[in-house]
């Protein structure tokens, strides 16, 4: 097919008419003259044995020359099967984002459809389910340790290498507890993408067995009962202050998280009904912990005295905070009893196995524990 059929001169010369006229420059390639005397290159040419057109640009912005070469191009794309209506609405959006990205940039947000506009996202899609506190952990560890390596990637050319070499400075330290919920919440991250159309790939699954197994230290504690009723004797002679003394007596009757009791407040507790109603923050419930006699017993003899304080078991600072977290841990180490043997979180161990010992149900042990779960 001819083309190039036309000096500039002749583009320059042409004058409009009352209605669009062409003029043609060879294979494919037209100039149209609007009434109003503007100047349209357009591309004309046959794909998938459909007539189609592209505009190339205004004259002469857009000259007789790089006209051409942009007719060029489209030609080869139709050779190769790509549509060049395809490529230039691509190359307009593309334009289109490139815009947004620079104003998110001036505004200080990360890229449109990045792995860190996707993480903004997800937090936001989980916020209702999600304490204040565990959202902040959570951003915290991406824009620590995701972000600066693949945060402005877009969301769908994030590879596994990248995640991978994320957790690496983590696992040399080995902090494995933050590099196996890092991963995680990567992972829910690529999830949220797959949903809503912006990628169709998990980087971060692979991952997960080239991270180290994490070793889980448990508390220590004593389950053999002979021991434990030694260590019941020994705390009932334990000579601290008597707020600490009941602090201490109270601990293997109640089950409940050393942070739980020492922070008791004066307005959960129930005597007459005998009940002890805490909110656990751990799993976001309020939790009904039954009072036996003895716990009572123990109420009622430190009430006189710390009745009017807000909590049960009171700073021996009068600093109107609650008693020191490290107060029972000081208390059996006093009474010779390491963290290796005994820890003040081994109480709930020690409940927990030598009741499961005894046939009791284990659900209703768990409850006890504040293990109950959020089902029906």
């Amino acid at each position: 097919m001819a083309k190039d059929l036309n000096k500039d001169s002749v583009y320059r010369a042409a004058k409009p008419q009352d209605k669009d006229h062409m003029i043609n420059d060879g294979d494919g390639l037209w100039m149209i003259i609007k009434p109003s005397g503007t100047k349209l290159w357009q591309f004309v040419f046959t794909f998938n044995k459909c007539r189609g057109k592209v505009s190339i640009g205004i004259y002469p912005n857009v000259s007789l020359s790089l006209a051409r070469e942009k007719a060029a191009i489209s030609r080869d794309n139709v050779t190769n099967g790509i549509d060049p209506r395809v490529v230039k609405n691509e190359t307009k959006e593309a334009r289109r984002i490139a815009k947004i990205n620079d104003d998110r940039a001036h505004d200080g947000l990360p890229l449109l459809n990045s792995f860190a506009d996707t993480a903004l996202k997800w937090l936001e899609s989980i916020e209702h389910l999600t304490k204040e506190k565990t959202s902040y952990k959570k951003i915290s560890r991406l824009k620590t340790y995701a972000f600066p390596i693949f945060g402005n990637t877009a969301i769908d050319k994030v590879k596994a290498g990248d995640v991978l070499a994320a957790l690496k400075p983590l696992i040399q330290k080995s902090y494995l507890e933050t590099v196996h919920r890092l991963r995680s919440e990567v992972s829910c991250i690529f999830s949220y993408a797959i949903v809503h159309g912006l990628t169709d790939f998990d980087p971060a699954q692979p991952v997960a067995k080239q991270i180290p197994a994490q070793k889980v230290k448990h508390r220590a504690a004593l389950i053999d009962s002979k021991q434990v009723g030694q260590l019941l004797r020994d705390i009932s002679n334990y000579q601290g202050t008597f707020v600490v003394q009941c602090a201490f007596r109270i601990s293997p009757l109640l089950f409940q998280r050393p942070g739980e009791i020492r922070q008791m407040l004066w307005s959960d507790v129930d005597l007459n009904a005998k009940e002890w109603r805490p909110y656990i923050s751990k799993t976001d419930f309020h939790h009904i912990v039954p009072l036996s006699s003895q716990a009572i017993t123990i109420l009622e003899e430190i009430k006189p005295l710390t009745g009017s304080s807000q909590y049960v078991f009171p700073s021996s600072r009068g600093n109107g905070r609650p008693m020191s977290d490290g107060t029972i841990i000081t208390a059996l180490k006093a009474l010779g009893y390491d963290s290796g043997l005994m820890t003040a979180h081994g109480f709930r161990t020690t409940a927990s196995t030598l009741l499961n010992e005894q046939g009791w149900s284990p659900d209703a042990i768990e409850r006890q524990l504040a293990h109950a779960p959020r089902d029906q």
